[in-house]
């Protein structure tokens, strides 16, 4: 297990996959995080970044049958691991200690 803080497009991706669940392989995961975040990415920035994510033991794969609308090739399923969910609850509670106070802090002065 990787005890790194993924960053934030990992974070992205790790929910986009933890949420699209049985279908969370690379167009669905490209075009879910395209719809929630409002950005363009590449396809080659998302396979990476999931190559990464597995390698770091937070994302596993598996293939799926071959498809003929595909040409015969199998897509490459990706689930969360429980090491991807314990990063992303680390994340967020480091995030939620971040924002802790900000708001009085960020008030104007003398306001």
């Amino acid at each position: 297990m990787s005890h790194d803080l993924p960053s934030d497009v990992e974070q992205q991706i790790l929910l986009v996959v933890w949420r699209l669940g049985d279908d969370a392989y690379g167009v669905p995961i490209r075009d879910e995080l395209e719809h929630l975040t409002g950005r363009s990415v590449s396809a080659g920035a998302i396979y990476t970044t999931l190559v990464r994510l597995e390698r770091k033991g937070w994302l596993q794969s598996s293939m799926g049958a071959p498809s003929p609308e595909r040409g015969g090739k199998a897509k490459r399923f990706f689930t969360v691991t429980a090491d991807g969910a314990w990063a992303l609850q680390e994340s967020r509670e480091v995030m939620a200690r971040l924002w802790d106070g900000i708001e009085a802090a960020a008030a104007p002065k003398g306001a």
